[in-house]
This record gives structure tokens, C-alpha cells and sequence, in this order.
């Protein structure tokens, strides 16, 4: 069985003028593909995938929207739950959402790899609009919890899908900037939830209509995935190879489709068989780079990040600011803006210069906080130093460190493990994320800015070296060339 599906690879068959009548098989040969590497004058056509693309970062939509729609709107939440003043609770409700997170996304690869990454897509919207609808009827806090549990479940299961799906069916020109537009749906999400969270200061209960609007684009992105291309990746690996085919010419033209299926022939040769369990994370040509995808995205979280945008209005309240609400937006309008300007230089400057780039420019921003805090002869511009670094800090982190990792781990995870590698990596940013989220507010009563955001220093410094000495370059090539370049190198 397993000579006949090898061979079938080799001598596939395209069903001449769409006939479904015409049977596949490797004694009916068509036409066979050609293993040398086929130059192109041209690259395919970008406006083909794009609107695929923007489907899938519906979801990065609803990633920001519910990390941050209990910014704004937490103390009224408190209020009318019973748990105002309360930091234990007030981090749970914030963070439980995180915990959550971390379980969908250990099935994401299972479900990925097992249903396709449509299905995963519209499995994952079923959860957010659930858990959305719970706690915008919730009348105490636990009920709360538990819709913020459930949409984590959602959360977690889409978020390595959606980074795998747009880098699957991208062209290599354009990978880098249709991955930083993950970012900047993130950023939209965070900033429409500051945004509709404002009235809440004067229209009771009005917390209860920013969960329902969630529900919205969750229900685009359910209706959207039935209409968007699957990844003709994952249907090459399923053996759908005239499918896959199907795809390829939807999404980048029907010239690049032959060169398209031969890379894919050959990183299909190269894995010599290999399997995609979970075993095959501890491959020792694979485990190196799980590891690194893994490390950036603890660094990502124990740089502050999610700190900044969780807890800005108390952060910015405690440190002398007078307007939270004009604060907050203004970290997600810095926050857009880095981060289209990384959508523009990603494909320019690269993965790994962006990265290293961002990470000194965070430590940088993080420094002038501690000084803000420990040096008294400037206490009393604390609250505009607070609120320079914060926007400074942000902008870094959206110019790289932000939407590199996700972009990057598809990327240079090999084929064969790419969902659950992803996985494994977006689990640890989902753990380190509910750790930041459920601490923060009471280490910063603790320890004080100046020795908290200096460990965020010391973090992003590391950071910046870690990715010079292990990041690779791969702006302008293939996951295939990528994954042929790693795998001769470890």
C-alpha cells in the first residue's frame, strides 16, 4: 500500500476539463511531475490568496477583541458581579480565558491535522460564540469564568490554525506581509474592544453589549471558512492530490501550479517516510526547532506585553495619568500603526532583523519606566514618562516581536509537524500568557514598577540574543526551500 500511494505521488492525475468520471491511480498516467526545480519570471498573483487570507484573520480579530474586552469595562464588571476590589478575582477574570486557551490549543494539531483547516476554523468559532453569549447573561461571577473559560477554548484552537493557514497558502513574496496582518487584526480587535468599552462609564451595564458584539465576526468566520480555499498542504498530505491542485490554482494561478506540486513531491521524498505523531516533536532533527519556537514565544510573554494591554487603565491610573480611557486607546492606536508599518518591512528587512530590532527597542522602553520609578529626581513626571515608554514599548513589540513568531514557526517547522509543533509552541504562549495575566497586578503590588518591569528588561535583552544566535532568515523563500535549508543544517 504504501509503494502504491509513493508512486501515486510521482504519476498523479489531473482530470482533464474537470471530468469527475476520470479515476486516479499510478497505472493511468496523465501527467507526471517534473522533480527539477521550475523557475519563474513571475510570482503568483497576490490578489488571488488575499481574500482567503482575510477570512482567516477574522480570527486574530477575535484574539485581541477578547483580550481586551474587559479592559475598559472590568471595575463596572466587578460592580455588578460582586468582585470589585478583589485582584485575585479581577486577574482570574482576565486570565482564566488564557488557562483555557492552552487545552484548545494542545488539540489543535489533533484537530488540524485529523479534520483539515477549514473545519478547525469553524470547530474553534463555536466555543467563542458560546462562551460570548454566557458571559453577556452572566449575573454572578462564576458565570463569568466560565463563559471567559470556554471562549479560551476557542481561542487556543484557532490561534496556531490561523498562522499555519495564511502561511500555507501564501505566496513566498507576500508571506511576511499577510503574516503581519495576523498582527494587525490583533491590533484592530484590542482597539474596538478599548473603543467599546467607553461607554460603559456611563451606560449601566453596557459590559454585557461588548460580549455580544463578539459573537459577530465569529459568526463571518464560521460562514467564511465554507467559501475559503483549503490548504493544499494538508491536502497533498491527505493524498488528495488533484485537490490540492484545485487550490493551488485558486490561490496563486494556474502557470504556478506545476512547480507548486513538485516542491511538494520533493519535501514529501525527503521526509523518508516519517510519521506526524507527537513522537516525532523529540526527532532530533525536528526537536531543535520546537525548541526555539517554543523559546520565542515565552520570551514574547515575559517581555510584558499582554501586562501592557490587560491592566493599562490601572497602570496608567497608578502612575499619575488622569485620563485611563484616552491611555488605553492610545496603546492600541500605537499599537496598529507599528504594526502596519512591520507589514511593510517585513518582506524587506526580514524575520530575524525585525526581531532582534524590536526586542533591544522594548528593553530600551522598559528602562525609562525603572527610572521613572526609582530615580526621585524625576517622580514627578512619572505619569508622562509611564505613558512615553508605554507607547514606545508597544510600538517595538508591534514592529517585530509581536507578529514575527507566529509568522516564523510555520515557517521553519517541517511539514510533516507543523500543526503540532505550532501546537507545542502556542501552549507555551498560552501558559506563559495565563501566568502574566493571572500575576501581574500582584507582583506590581509586591515588588513595585522598578523591580518588576526591570526583570521585563532583563527578558527582552535575552530575547534579542537568543534570536541572533538561533533565528534563521527566510524572507523570499518557500516552506519547502526552508524546510530543505533547516533540515541539511541540524
Amino acid at each position: 500500500m504504501w509503494l502504491l500511494q509513493k508512486e501515486q505521488q510521482k504519476c498523479y492525475i489531473r482530470r482533464k476539463n474537470g471530468d469527475p468520471n476520470l479515476e486516479r491511480g499510478p497505472h493511468t498516467f496523465v501527467d507526471s511531475i517534473d522533480l527539477e526545480p521550475i523557475p519563474s519570471t513571475n510570482p503568483p498573483q497576490w490578489q488571488l490568496s488575499l481574500p482567503h487570507v482575510a477570512i482567516a484573520t477574522l480570527a486574530s480579530v477575535l484574539f485581541g477583541y477578547h483580550m481586551g474586552v474587559v479592559n475598559v469595562p472590568l471595575q463596572y464588571i466587578g460592580k455588578d458581579l460582586l468582585f470589585a476590589g478583589n485582584a485575585i478575582v479581577q486577574g482570574l477574570v482576565v486570565s482564566v480565558t488564557l488557562a483555557s486557551a492552552f487545552l484548545g490549543c494542545a488539540l489543535s494539531g489533533t484537530i488540524a491535522d485529523t479534520l483539515g483547516r477549514r473545519r478547525a476554523f469553524q470547530i474553534s468559532c463555536v466555543p467563542m460564540i458560546l462562551g460570548a453569549i454566557i458571559s453577556a447573561i452572566s449575573t454572578h461571577v462564576g458565570a463569568m469564568v466560565l463563559g471567559r473559560f470556554i471562549v479560551g477554548l476557542g481561542l487556543g484552537l484557532s490561534g496556531p490554525v490561523t498562522s499555519m493557514y495564511v502561511s500555507e497558502i501564501s505566496p513566498a513574496s507576500v508571506r511576511g506581509t499577510y503574516g503581519s496582518l495576523l498582527q494587525i487584526a490583533s491590533c484592530v480587535g484590542i482597539l474596538a474592544a478599548l473603543v467599546a468599552g467607553l461607554p460603559a462609564h456611563s451606560v449601566p451595564g453596557w459590559w454585557r453589549a461588548c460580549f455580544w458584539i463578539s459573537t459577530v465576526p465569529a459568526c463571518l468566520l464560521a460562514l467564511g471558512m465554507e467559501f475559503c480555499a483549503e490548504s493544499p498542504r494538508w491536502l497533498f498530505k491527505q493524498s488528495e492530490w488533484y485537490e490540492a491542485e484545485q487550490e493551488l490554482e485558486r490561490l496563486w494561478g494556474r502557470s504556478h501550479v506545476k512547480g507548486a506540486m513538485a516542491d511538494l513531491v520533493r519535501a514529501e521524498q525527503s521526509h523518508d517516510g516519517g510519521g506526524t505523531s507527537w513522537h516525532a516533536l523529540i526527532d532530533p532533527r525536528y526537536i531543535k526547532v520546537v525548541t526555539i519556537g517554543a523559546a520565542l514565544f515565552a520570551f514574547q510573554q515575559f517581555a510584558g506585553i499582554n501586562a501592557v494591554f490587560y491592566f493599562s487603565s490601572t497602570v496608567f491610573q497608578a502612575a499619575g495619568v488622569t485620563s485611563d480611557v484616552a491611555a488605553s486607546v492610545s496603546v492600541g492606536a500605537v499599537n496598529l500603526l507599528a504594526s502596519c508599518l512591520a507589514a511593510y518591512l517585513m518582506d524587506r528587512l526580514g524575520r530575524r532583523t525585525l526581531m532582534m530590532l524590536s526586542f533591544m527597542g522594548m528593553a530600551f522602553a522598559m528602562a525609562m519606566q525603572v527610572l521613572a520609578a526609582v530615580v526621585p529626581a524625576i517622580s514627578s513626571q512619572r505619569g508622562s514618562i509611564a505613558l512615553l515608554g508605554t507607547l514606545v514599548y508597544v510600538f517595538m513589540f508591534a514592529l517585530g516581536a509581536g507578529p514575527v513568531p507566529g509568522l516564523l514557526l510555520p515557517e521553519i517547522f517541517p511539514d510533516c509537524i507543523r500543526a503540532k509543533g505550532m501546537a507545542v509552541a502556542m501552549c507555551v504562549h498560552w501558559m506563559a500568557n495565563f501566568v502574566v495575566g493571572l500575576m501581574f497586578l500582584q507582583l506590581l503590588k509586591t515588588l513595585g514598577t522598578g523591580i518588576l518591569y526591570t526583570f521585563f528588561t532583563l527578558v527582552c535583552l535575552a530575547a534579542a540574543l537568543f534570536v541572533k544566535q538561533n533565528v534563521v532568515e527566510t524572507k523570499g523563500r518557500s516552506l519547502e526551500e526552508i524546510e530543505s535549508l533547516l533540515l541539511t543544517n541540524l
